[in-house]
């Protein structure tokens, strides 16, 4: 197969020929029909993600059909039309057993744990638990898109943030994961401030029906912008980017009883932050992170697609082939995208 693979953390990753994956007991095989380019992909290029081993092929926000089964897996046959989280539960430990796959003690991670979908096949375990099947409507570019950016978007606005009619929400970073944070909250009904230090960043939020747009680099205090804006400050501030200081904005951004929701992943030299614990207690605000979705959850993505409450293609910029998708890859640190880029083409 086809695929796209590093031999070290930073360094180049080239096309190469290898050969195709088998399934595990327990997983399949998926032909990749197109696979989202995630900044999450370039964290662990960098280094930042100790589970990764090299070599390493990326990716892991991927849509195909099922080509091989494992002598284990009892719901798939081949020929289906699916999708997959990020983070795929092992069904047994007692973190699935609760319904939370998304922190199982034995996730598996396509381009994390394992190499990932920026090839032309790719082997997930623990397939019945975690694959999930495409509605008919849904085309593989778009679902691809869902990624792990849409997914991980939904669980914390919704899951985790118990985002209500009416109420604010702050989003900080409009890349993929803010641009889905701020079509997810409109679509229960909230109102929306978008900030981000790029103009075209903040259309594109605007597009997504963000209500308010705000330029950090010409805004001196965004916190108190964002309570004026609000009249006592958000419900829930999420930290799309992933960065220490815009962790401390996003805290003072809260009302009383609010809720910061981590998202952004930070470079491993700023993963411990400090936080203004004084002002979490006398708030009682509460900070939370969001680390993927289950597979049982997509039911209430499909609602909202179908319904016309969001639209995650609007997000999609271009389809490219592997060769470009590797140069979008290693220059996100000097060029972060706008949209979403997806990899149709691997030859």
């Amino acid at each position: 197969m086809k695929a796209a693979i590093y031999h070290q953390y930073g360094g180049s990753i080239m096309m190469d020929n290898l050969p195709d994956p088998s399934p595990s007991p327990d997983g399949v095989v998926i032909k990749v029909k197109a696979t989202g380019i995630c900044r999450s992909d370039w964290y662990g290029w960098k280094g930042n993600d100790s589970d990764i081993v090299l070599p390493h092929i990326p990716g892991h926000e991927l849509a195909g059909e099922v080509v091989a089964v494992g002598r284990n897996v009892n719901k798939w046959k081949g020929g289906e039309r699916v999708t997959v989280p990020f983070v795929g539960g092992c069904g047994h430990c007692p973190e699935c057993a609760s319904g939370n796959h998304q922190v199982c003690d034995h996730q598996f991670q396509p381009g994390f744990t394992a190499w990932g979908s920026f090839a032309e096949y790719v082997a997930i375990d623990y397939a019945d638990v975690n694959l999930v099947e495409l509605p008919e409507s849904m085309d593989y570019v778009s679902a691809a898109s869902l990624g792990c950016r849409f997914i991980t978007a939904f669980r914390g606005v919704v899951d985790l943030g118990n985002v209500e009619p009416g109420q604010w929400v702050a989003v900080y970073g409009c890349g993929g994961v803010g641009l889905s944070s701020i079509m997810i909250a409109k679509a229960y009904g909230a109102h929306v401030i978008a900030v981000d230090i790029n103009e075209q960043s903040l259309k594109m939020a605007e597009k997504c029906g963000a209500d308010y747009c705000i330029n950090s680099l010409k805004v001196q205090d965004i916190s108190h912008k964002i309570h004026q804006l609000s009249h006592r400050g958000a419900h829930i501030s999420i930290d799309a980017l992933g960065h220490k200081e815009v962790i401390m904005q996003s805290v003072y951004s809260l009302r009383k009883k609010g809720r910061h929701i981590q998202i952004g992943l930070l470079e491993k030299e700023d993963v411990k932050v400090s936080v203004p614990m004084d002002r979490i207690i006398a708030h009682e605000l509460k900070i939370l992170g969001s680390h993927g979705m289950q597979a049982h959850r997509y039911t209430a993505i499909w609602e909202l697609i179908e319904q016309g409450k969001v639209e995650p293609s609007q997000l999609i910029s271009n389809e490219v082939n592997l060769k470009d998708g590797i140069d979008i890859l290693t220059s996100m640190e000097l060029h972060p995208p706008e949209a979403v880029a997806v990899i149709t083409d691997f030859s």
